[in-house]
């Protein structure tokens, strides 16, 4: 029996979050969140608690190029995109908060396009 918040993904989210707090110093922290069918980044400032850029595959002019949002194809382009949009507004550093996700595949594949696009992470 688990009660809720102690199974392996909230415990996991749990301790990411904690050393993503120790580690931070001032910097933004690139979330990510993930579907079978779609895939989310944001990059927020904890300081002022603002999303000061975000992408995901249910953007329309995603979709038009993306048919399936739930490929590392996916994840690459959306990790393109918000390095792009975070670059633009002055984000050039960030946290990488992968969340309870293990870091493989869809979200491995996130982290490497932003990190080849230009954020420091």
């Amino acid at each position: 029996m688990s009660f809720k918040g102690n199974n392996l993904f909230d415990r996991r989210k749990r301790r990411v979050r904690f050393d993503i707090k120790r580690a931070e110093n001032g910097r933004a922290r690139l979330t990510v969140h993930r579907t079978n069918l779609h895939i989310y980044a944001q990059v927020i400032e904890d300081a002022t608690g603002r999303t000061v850029a975000q992408a995901s595959t249910v953007e329309k002019d995603v979709r038009k190029t993306i048919k399936n949002g739930g490929t590392t194809l996916a994840a690459q382009e959306i990790g393109k995109q918000v390095a792009a949009r975070a670059l633009k507004v002055g984000v050039k550093e960030v946290v990488f908060d992968r969340g309870g996700y293990l870091y493989h595949g869809r979200v491995k594949a996130l982290a490497d396009a932003a990190r080849e696009t230009g954020l420091q992470f």
